[in-house]
């Protein structure tokens, strides 16, 4: 048997377990050189070496049979309508009930445990908890999901990470010791495990015990989950559900769907949202990105930044050096080599469709201007002869300058951000051919959980409701004037480990906007690319829990209703719509380029 046909036998074999675990015959499993994750009922596992070694092969099978576990077990529906807002808290929330659907198939089956254990093993070499010197560093969701755990399947805590834990282990056992008890007792009941779960937040203050978040969902919603909760089952066993498009490897720190509402924070929640944010702090490690549903403003509101002096506003330049921006971008276009054919073509595309709009046309039969060669023959046989002349007509074609403003933050790490980046090259330099003016700017904060601006606010005694507490950082790749083949090499500084952390879209869109308020083109064209709502843990955990997206819904109304500046915005897996006039929703990043390239013409087409 060759290589080759050993790798498609055992996909066989992965597919035919998952099948069976899952009880669904539609459920395909296949190899990914990106992080596992599950779309639907298609399940990417880890490409294990050619020639299958035990723990890789191993490592597939865990990554599989946890997502089958999590097809069988797990109503997407049924969660989703019982979810905290608050992001910490969902971040929680969505972990035990991994833990859950995994806990079953341990109990039930030996293999699948064994299985399951190496899936863990690699998903806990990246996680904040076993590089945590103090309980503020803890990521409270790995933490309680691996005490859930324990808990469900009597398995001792991996001894990697049990030094991380044990620096909140008393805490978590004091505060919610019997809702960890009582978990076990309700394993097979979803719905009964979700309100233990539900009061296990209470307890460990994470959600407001006098305002349960499922109270918050608009009517009509509420009554069709009741509909379809009530058709589907308490437990959800035997249907799938609609399952969310969520990476098994990124289970702990991914938050979904939740509704929106102004939940306050109070100072004792302060020490948990850090916990919080330590799980967003290191490689591989991505902050929640929560879609809520687009509400009215309420009257007076007013944004604030608590201070401006560490933000910053930095050119690619000024963050790495001319070598290390070299290899950073040789690296990219060695990743996409692929993708870069594809977009390129698209891009001409562009480029004609642009060209056509500015290209030359004449009024024939004048009476006087140019000398029409192709009346030649008319002139010599009677030099008389008027209307032998064409005159060049205006082209209608504005001069136009437009910005891509990239979002920065950690959730974008990846695939996802290496296509932004090669997808913003290819346009740059289309556009330049076309004599459009193009800019790409970035956005993202200089920081984890606040950085300096945070220090000054604890040392002056934590007043309440500082507003903004981060620090941004405001990346320039290329300016407008600049050449494209002069910050060519810019665009690798994406792929720099550490520079993706959090997002405040609000701020971001007014800074690019002004950029091009400032410019003297006729027509200005800002197009955002992003995959989330705004998030920055220690804002929101001192602020309301909308305080930015209510911002940035502010930034937009503004733009698309008083300024002259054209707001398009490309959601990758988020849902954009819900905030832009005018956007597009792409659910696979690979899609980027082309979608790009539609929305650019679609704008100069209306002319």
């Amino acid at each position: 048997m060759s290589e080759r046909s050993a790798l498609d036998a055992f996909k066989d074999v992965l597919s035919g377990a998952a099948r069976s675990i899952a009880r669904d015959a539609e459920v395909e499993v296949g190899f990914t050189a990106d992080a596992p994750h599950m779309a639907g009922k298609a399940i990417k596992v880890p490409t294990p070496g050619r020639t299958l070694p035990a723990d890789q092969v191993a490592l597939a099978r865990g990554f599989a049979d946890a997502n089958a576990l999590r097809l069988r077990h797990h109503n997407a529906r049924l969660h989703n309508a019982s979810a905290p807002a608050d992001v910490v808290a969902r971040a929680v929330y969505d972990a035990v009930e991994q833990a859950r659907v995994e806990a079953i198939g341990a109990r039930a089956m030996a293999g699948v445990r064994d299985n399951l254990n190496h899936a863990l093993d690699m998903r806990l070499k990246s996680d904040p908890i076993r590089r945590a010197r103090s309980a503020d560093e803890v990521p409270l969701s790995t933490a309680v999901a691996l005490k859930v755990r324990e808990r469900l399947t009597g398995q001792a805590v991996p001894k990697e990470v049990a030094d991380g834990l044990a620096m909140v282990d008393r805490w978590i056992e004091d505060k919610a010791g019997t809702d960890l008890d009582a978990l076990s007792l309700a394993i097979d009941d979803q719905r009964a495990f979700q309100q233990l779960t539900a009061a296990m937040l209470e307890h460990l203050q994470l959600v407001d015990a006098e305002a349960p978040q499922s109270e918050e969902q608009e009517p009509e919603q509420e009554g069709e989950e009741e509909e379809q909760q009530q058709e589907e089952g308490d437990s959800g066993e035997d249907q799938p559900g609609d399952s969310d498009m969520d990476a098994q490897a990124r289970a702990e720190d991914q938050g979904g769907e939740s509704e929106d509402g102004d939940t306050d924070y109070s100072d004792e929640f302060d020490a948990d949202s850090e916990e919080g944010g330590g799980e967003m702090g290191d490689e591989g490690m991505m902050p929640v990105r929560p879609n809520r549903p687009m509400g009215d403003l309420p009257p007076g509101f007013d944004y604030k930044a608590y201070t401006l002096l560490h933000d910053e506003v930095v050119t690619a330049e000024d963050l790495c050096d001319e070598d290390e921006l070299l290899r950073l971008r040789g690296f990219l276009d060695q990743q996409l080599v692929s993708l870069q054919g594809a977009v390129t073509k698209l891009a001409n595309r562009l480029q004609r469709r642009l060209m056509a709009q500015q290209s030359r046309s004449w009024d024939f039969d004048q009476e006087e201007g140019l000398l029409d060669a192709a009346r030649l023959a008319r002139i010599v046989i009677d030099p008389t002869r008027s209307l032998s002349y064409k005159i060049e007509r205006d082209t209608e074609f504005r001069d136009t300058v437009v910005t891509l403003l990239i979002d920065n933050s950690g959730s974008m790490r990846g695939r996802p951000i290496s296509i932004a980046a090669i997808s913003a090259d290819i346009m740059a330099r289309t556009l330049e051919r076309c004599g459009v003016k193009t800019e790409i700017l970035g956005f993202t904060t200089r920081a984890w959980k606040g950085g300096q601006s945070r220090e000054d606010w604890l040392t002056a005694g934590r007043p309440p409701m500082p507003g903004r507490l981060n620090d941004l950082r405001h990346i320039v790749y290329k300016k407008a004037d600049e050449p494209w083949r002069r910050a060519r090499k810019n665009l690798g500084l994406m792929m720099r480990e550490g520079l993706l952390k959090e997002n405040i879209d609000g701020e971001a869109l007014l800074w690019a906007h002004n950029r091009l308020i400032a410019r003297n083109e006729e027509r200005r064209i800002l197009m955002v690319i992003s995959d989330g709502a705004p998030v920055d843990d220690s804002t929101l955990s001192v602020n309301s829990g909308t305080y930015l997206e209510r911002h940035l819904r502010q930034v937009i109304e503004w733009i698309e209703n008083r300024s002259p500046v054209q707001l398009v915005a490309i959601g990758i897996g988020h849902d954009v719509t819900r905030y832009y006039r005018r956007a597009v929703t792409i659910m696979d990043a690979e899609q980027l380029g082309g979608t790009m390239v539609e929305q650019l013409a679609g704008l100069f087409d209306e002319d």
